[in-house]
């Protein structure tokens, strides 16, 4: 079931993000994994949402489940390296998520993938997002959030629910060191009625 999506009665008429540095919480994980959240980084989430909506060149996918072809229980889009990005407030926040990070990051991000959930049939299912560096290699994940909150779940590789944070609108999830290697995450299906959800994932390559 789902709801149309309520913008914020506080928002403000600048659009962009705030400061990271002193703001940002860390959680140390297992394995050398940490996740760190910033709620409400973005400024102006409703018009960026509003304008998300309408810009990015949303598609279904399908993919190869047992014996048949299922629908992607969300909509998508990629926006590689050198892309231009639908919104100037994401250029942004990529700007700023490279320059805080580059200490353990390394590299810039240089991607951004787009994900729409439009109500609460749509999902994503336990995976980690290795970027094609195998196993063996760190890598991090930004992701700033739009529109009604939805839970994002982490647990580690083979075990049980550990970390659960609803995410809400403009609020940012970073997972870095082994966090991608050592753990998994999703953004379970709901039986509640909640409006649709933007999550825009920065990634430091072209591979997903």
């Amino acid at each position: 079931m789902s709801v149309d999506f309520q913008a914020s009665l506080f928002e403000g008429s600048r659009v962009g993000v705030g400061p990271l540095a002193g703001r940002v919480q860390r959680t140390e994980l297992s394995r050398g994994a940490w996740v760190d959240l910033l709620p409400g980084w973005f400024e102006g989430a409703d018009q960026v949402f509003e304008d998300l909506v309408a810009r990015v060149p949303w598609r279904a996918e399908k993919r190869p489940m047992y014996d048949g072809v299922v629908d992607v229980p969300r909509l998508l889009h990629t926006y590689g390296t050198g892309d231009p990005l639908p919104h100037p407030a994401l250029v942004e926040a990529r700007e700023a998520l490279s320059a805080h990070y580059a200490p353990e990051l390394g590299e810039p991000f240089v991607t951004a993938g787009c994900c729409y959930y439009r109500d609460g049939r749509d999902s994503v299912a336990w995976h980690g997002d290795d970027l094609g560096r195998g196993r063996t290699v760190d890598t991090m994940v930004a992701i700033v959030s739009f529109g009604s909150p939805r839970k994002l779940q982490l647990r580690p590789v083979g075990g049980q629910l550990a970390v659960s944070h609803a995410l809400g609108h403009g609020d940012l999830v970073v997972m870095g060191g082994s966090c991608q290697r050592t753990w998994e995450h999703a953004v379970p299906k709901t039986a509640r009625p909640v409006g649709p959800r933007i999550s825009v994932q920065f990634r430091p390559r072209n591979v997903f």
